[in-house]
């Protein structure tokens, strides 16, 4: 009788895809973005918050393209508020590759 034993290498690790460079990545090394129930938009680091979540990577360069433009409020189905959107630059500016263009 041949015994099967799962294997601990094998875990699933969930995968995400960013919304502006498009490129899948493990969803650890995302930023999610939530719509909250009162509309407003949070960085959630847990990656557990409830709302409609949007992900993009830890660069500058994704940051900037998906703060242009709609892409962000496409995928959350919302319309950014000016506090919103320059909370989110202001966040943008501290992560790698360069600084945002306010």
């Amino acid at each position: 009788m041949i015994m099967k034993t799962k294997s601990t290498s094998n875990k699933h690790i969930p995968q995400r895809t960013c919304i502006a460079c498009r490129r899948v990545k493990d969803k650890r090394q995302l930023i999610r973005l939530v719509r909250s129930a009162g509309g407003d938009v949070q960085i959630d680091g847990s990656g557990r918050m409830p709302g409609r979540g949007a992900y993009l990577c830890n660069e500058a360069q994704c940051w900037q393209s998906g703060l242009s433009g709609n892409c962000l409020e496409h995928v959350l189905r919302i319309k950014l508020s000016n506090e919103d959107r320059q909370r989110l630059i202001e966040y943008g500016k501290t992560l790698s590759g360069g600084l945002l263009n306010g």
